[in-house]
């Protein structure tokens, strides 16, 4: 089976961290090679942006600059991590990618879409095969992630910033329903981690059937 690409998405609190270990833990029991990466990050050099980027110090740091520096980040991913596993079978699972810089840099911090656009097609051009939308209530969301600690720079923005983040990640998921699903975040744990299994499941189904 060739590579494909998973991408989890959401706000903060959203558990991501824990949801991509499961996705992991599905997609190796069936026997599938998989690269788990994160955005930010995902190399030495996007780690060092992630850095940059989260450091609540920074707190002067441009929309401009810090658009360029995810992008910055991500081109060096693609080349370096993303397509090198695809390109060798493997399947690679990522904690954000180019939807979250339309959710954040877009709707957060008012870039514009058409501005990160033609970033997305001169430095990442690959697009996932499919993204789960981890969707939660704004307020929700804060409260799970203020009770982690202290808040990184981007976290530490107010509720307005993440009703616009939220808004455009589900503009996307609308305009583009056959690679994201919706997952309510706001379920029971349980309820979630089942929501997420059963889409991860169909989607490997789907493709061993050679769709």
């Amino acid at each position: 089976m060739s590579g494909r690409f998973i991408t989890l998405e959401g706000g903060e609190g959203a558990g991501k961290s824990t949801l991509l270990a499961l996705v992991r833990e599905r997609l190796v029991a069936r026997g599938i090679e998989v690269v788990v990466t994160r955005e930010p990050g995902g190399t030495l050099l996007g780690e060092a942006v992630r850095a940059l980027v989260l450091d609540p110090g920074h707190q002067r740091m441009c929309s401009e600059s810090e658009l360029l520096l995810v992008f910055a980040s991500r081109a060096q991913h693609v080349r370096e991590r993303i397509a090198p596993a695809l390109a060798a079978g493997h399947w690679v699972l990522s904690d954000r990618y180019t939807d979250a810089s339309y959710a954040y840099q877009g709707g957060g911090r008012g870039q514009p879409i058409e501005r990160i656009a033609a970033l997305e097609a001169w430095a990442a051009p690959l697009r996932p095969d499919l993204t789960l939308l981890l969707d939660l209530p704004v307020a929700q969301g804060m409260a799970r992630a203020g009770a982690r600690g202290a808040a990184d720079r981007i976290e530490g923005e107010d509720a307005g910033f993440f009703e616009r983040v939220r808004a455009v990640y589900r503009e996307r998921a609308a305009a583009e329903p056959g690679r994201f699903r919706i997952i309510d975040a706001s379920q029971p744990l349980a309820r979630v981690c089942a929501a997420v299994a059963a889409q991860v499941d169909a989607f490997v189904e789907l493709h061993e059937a050679g769709a």
